[in-house]
């Protein structure tokens, strides 16, 4: 029997990173049978590959299981290998060849049309690491001009790009978020995924105070647990998180999107984690009508 969502204002999902071991078909199922509202569906060449044939084709049969699922979605564009087979994550926004760069977005606008296919409420991406004798105010530079033809694409789409802060990359911090909001001119596509886990291993507040502060950016977020200081995705009740707090935060900003489990590293053991995951943030969660802070 799926579990009970009737009773959280919070929309829940999982990382299709973290069930890359299943046909995306098979994922979508399980995921609606265990109850989770949506997917963070990352495109990558098992799931939905943006570089293969036919996208729209595929794109339309995504859109058509998740609607027969019922399942909300995310665009996520984390996939390691998918441009470059050599390099993780590469060519990246702040690549010192332009034609990585470009790659990158061009990549980053294949999934904004994706997504707006799709019905989905954002799409996710990241700055990556700056590249070694790159000084700091070039990278910058570099990612502000790798990103402006997307939020023009996502402006025409009517389709959220949210940018994560990432521990070790360029933006690397909510105030990182904020830095690149005011290099952009704060365009109204520009909006904010939260990791969880992330506020817990490298911000200076506790996460449910960056849940509050980041509020009027929030466009996606992504949990797991975490500790202190370590960047390693893990299982709930494996690290250090105090999580009703934080899923109290996060409910009385309103916020509409889909709360995603990700645990990237989790595939081999992928469909017990799913289980695990929502079984554990369901006795987690507050209640519906939650007073706003």
């Amino acid at each position: 029997m799926s579990p009970d969502t009737s009773h959280t204002n919070l929309r829940l999902g999982y990382g299709t990173n973290g069930l890359t071991d299943l046909r995306l078909d098979d994922a979508l199922a399980l995921l609606a049978d265990l109850g989770y509202d949506g997917v963070g569906l990352t495109l990558d060449h098992m799931h939905l590959d943006p570089l293969a044939p036919d996208l729209a084709a595929r794109t339309r049969h995504v859109a058509k299981r998740l609607g027969e699922l019922g399942l909300g979605v995310t665009i996520e564009t984390g996939a390691r290998y998918v441009l470059d087979p050599r390099r993780k994550h590469g060519p990246s926004l702040l690549d010192p060849d332009p034609d990585g760069r470009a790659a990158r977005t061009d990549l980053l606008i294949t999934a904004v049309r994706v997504a707006a296919d799709l019905g989905a409420h954002a799409v996710h991406c990241f700055s990556g690491i700056t590249p070694a004798d790159t000084l700091t105010d070039t990278a910058w530079k570099r990612l502000e001009g790798s990103l402006t033809p997307v939020l023009d694409t996502a402006t025409d789409a009517g389709t959220p790009l949210a940018v994560e802060p990432e521990p070790g990359h360029l933006l690397a911090t909510l105030a990182d978020f904020h830095h690149l909001r005011g290099l952009l001119g704060d365009p109204e596509p520009l909006g904010l995924t939260l990791d969880i886990g992330h506020c817990q291993c490298l911000e200076p507040d506790a996460p449910a105070d960056c849940v509050r502060n980041a509020a009027p950016w929030l466009r996606h977020v992504q949990i797991e647990d975490m500790r202190r200081g370590v960047h390693e995705h893990l299982p709930f009740g494996d690290g250090e998180i105090d999580f009703p707090p934080v899923l109290e935060a996060l409910a009385a900003t309103g916020y509409q999107g889909l709360t995603v489990v990700e645990l990237p590293r989790h595939s081999h053991a992928g469909p017990e984690l799913a289980r695990e995951s929502i079984e554990f943030l369901r006795t987690q969660v507050p209640p519906k009508g939650v007073p706003a802070w």
